[in-house]
């Protein structure tokens, strides 16, 4: 029976502290192996390579996709290139290994270089568009860092005697794609999990095209489906932090308490709200083949973490997280003909979807309706235009809100509503929206964007800190 863990950017980047943690440490040989690794690419790379994920500057992907001169994207492809050729000389001491890290490197990068130079010369005759093939372009370069890390973790595991396999479903050297089960069965035929610890690429190369649909959150596709596929015992992510009842930057480390036991349901939750613990489609295939999930701290491995399942309820009825997003806007319509008019919700739906703007939740009444929405504010505003252009007889106001979020597998407590409300009150803030669901797994209240900080605050102590000592939500 076998584990498949994946390991995030963020931990790749602190790998010596790794290998004396999650991957080696105090292991004897036979607890080294039945073990399958996900790695996602050193912190930062991704982000050299495509864009940067939270400022949006531009990588070796968007100078080639805006049509900047040949220069200035082989010029950023050079540069990850020194960066990756740094980490290797910060990873490897020994002269065989670095080489052998360099010479991978260099000829991935020499292809891709080749590959797009004769894609941007292809695609100066008319018959040829560029942007036809960018999201090949994309997914090309997305995995050099997978591979780049995958490739070094095998060769600094053999440096230390462990028999440890290098399994790169980037496809790099395959005719054809396939389909993305087919890539992962076919890639662990021969492999024996007993006595190699598998190393795999968190990108995997396929006829589906998984950056065309997760983009930047493919890994946790492929984590799954390699989990499903060789039918693991447990999934388990590593990430730097344990999954607790809030964040402890906010309410405190000394006030947080580590979820031991969760089900998919709540994970989903924290999905919503842009804290995921797995990517839902992930989850999904996880759950259908009753894999449990377990989250843990990277760098405290005799830590048991949270274990996820399907069928998990607290046995009494608790808030187990505290959660939210601040990056929201309220777009409000309010119309007097939209009375019995279903097809207000259905067209606005599609319009920001379109838009690629995530709806975390709506509300209705007679003659509104609110969406709260997260992403850009350029696209919030291009969409506030668009359906004033639509609808000229209603009104649209825009509001720059929280959503904070109380959340557990059983919350099903008598007066739970109004110990939030009460609790919120006397710290001063003001809900302007609130939603809980017969289901009771999760009950969100809508506060101005200011107030998000307190509000987490006010509800962790109400609803968590202040219990009879056995996790139950205060009386």
């Amino acid at each position: 029976m076998h584990t498949v863990e994946k390991i995030g950017g963020t931990s790749m980047s602190r790998f010596s502290e790794l290998m004396d943690t999650i991957l080696v440490g105090k292991r004897t040989p036979d607890q080294l192996y039945n073990r399958i690794f996900v790695v996602s690419a050193y912190g930062g790379i991704t982000n050299m390579l495509l864009e940067h994920k939270k400022t949006g500057v531009s990588g070796v992907y968007a100078r080639f996709a805006n049509a900047e001169s040949e220069e200035a994207w082989i010029d950023a492809l050079n540069q990850v290139q020194v960066r990756m050729q740094e980490i290797n000389a910060e990873l490897f001491q020994g002269e065989f290994e670095r080489n052998a890290a360099d010479n991978f490197v260099i000829e991935r990068l020499n292809d891709v270089r080749e590959c797009m130079k004769s894609l941007h010369s292809l695609c100066s005759y008319g018959h040829f568009q560029l942007d036809e093939h960018l999201l090949k372009v994309r997914e090309m370069l997305a995995s050099i860092g997978e591979a780049h890390s995958a490739h070094n973790s095998v060769l600094a595991l053999r440096e230390v005697g462990v028999n440890a396999r290098f399994v790169d479903l980037t496809g790099w050297t395959n005719e054809l794609p396939m389909p993305f089960e087919e890539v992962v069965a076919k890639a662990f035929e021969g492999v024996d999990i007993a006595s190699e610890m598998v190393i795999a690429t968190g990108y995997a190369h396929c006829d589906e095209g998984l950056m065309k649909t997760f983009d930047r959150g493919y890994s946790e596709m492929t984590f799954s489906m390699i989990a499903t596929v060789t039918g693991a015992q447990e999934a388990i992510i590593h990430k730097e932090f344990h999954l607790s009842s809030a964040d402890p930057m906010l309410v405190g480390q000394e006030n947080v308490v580590t979820i031991g036991r969760t089900n998919y349901d709540v994970a989903d939750q924290l999905s919503n709200l842009g804290m995921e613990a797995i990517h839902p489609k992930a989850a999904k295939g996880l759950r259908r083949n009753g894999v449990m999930l377990r989250i843990k701290n990277a760098f405290e491995p005799e830590h048991e973490g949270t274990l996820i399942s399907q069928e998990y309820h607290s046995e009494q009825p608790r808030v187990e997280i505290i959660a939210g997003r601040k990056d929201v806007f309220g777009i409000e319509i309010f119309d007097q003909e939209m009375l019995g008019d279903a097809g207000y919700d259905i067209e606005i739906s599609r319009l920001l979807s379109e838009l690629r703007l995530y709806v975390v939740n709506k509300d209705a009444d007679a003659n509104s309706i609110t969406y709260y929405v997260s992403g850009s504010r350029k696209m919030v505003n291009r969409a506030t235009r668009l359906i004033e252009d639509r609808y000229p007889e209603g009104t649209v106001q825009l509001h720059n809100l929280a959503i904070v979020s109380a959340i557990g597998s059983h919350m099903k407590v008598q007066g739970i509503l109004a110990r939030t409300a009460v609790a919120l009150a006397e710290a001063g803030i003001n809900v302007q929206a609130l939603h809980q669901s017969i289901r009771q797994v999760e009950m969100q209240c809508v506060v101005s964007e200011e107030d998000y900080e307190q509000s987490i605050i006010a509800l962790h102590q109400a609803l968590i800190e202040q219990s009879n000592g056995n996790g139950i939500v205060a009386a």
